[in-house]
């Protein structure tokens, strides 16, 4: 099953089940850069810095206190292991394909 999102580029099917968005999947199609995936420990310890960043700005008022509280929420879920975000985050991304010498 799938939904529709939409974006600057026009609308894309994204996994219905997915806890990401449009960008992340055009990412997954168009850069298929290693095969490799991030490690589990990787995937967890970026999950715990965006709770904790999440916390930190509902704090300071910088963020809405039910917007923290979903990403704590999904954080949670995820460090549970409800969602294999780790396959579809590639361990390296390509550069904007320019370089200066």
């Amino acid at each position: 099953m799938y939904r529709i999102e939409r974006d600057s580029l026009g609308e894309h099917q994204v996994p219905a089940d997915a806890y990401y968005g449009i960008q992340t999947q055009r990412a997954v199609e168009n850069f298929p850069v290693s095969g490799l995936h991030a490690p589990a420990d990787l995937v967890t310890a970026t999950v715990f810095i965006k709770k904790a960043a999440a916390a930190a700005n509902v704090s300071l008022g910088r963020l809405a206190a039910d917007v923290g509280a979903a990403i704590a929420q999904a954080a949670d879920e995820i460090v549970a292991g409800r969602f294999a975000i780790s396959s579809s985050w590639t361990c390296t991304r390509p550069g904007p394909g320019r370089r200066t010498t």
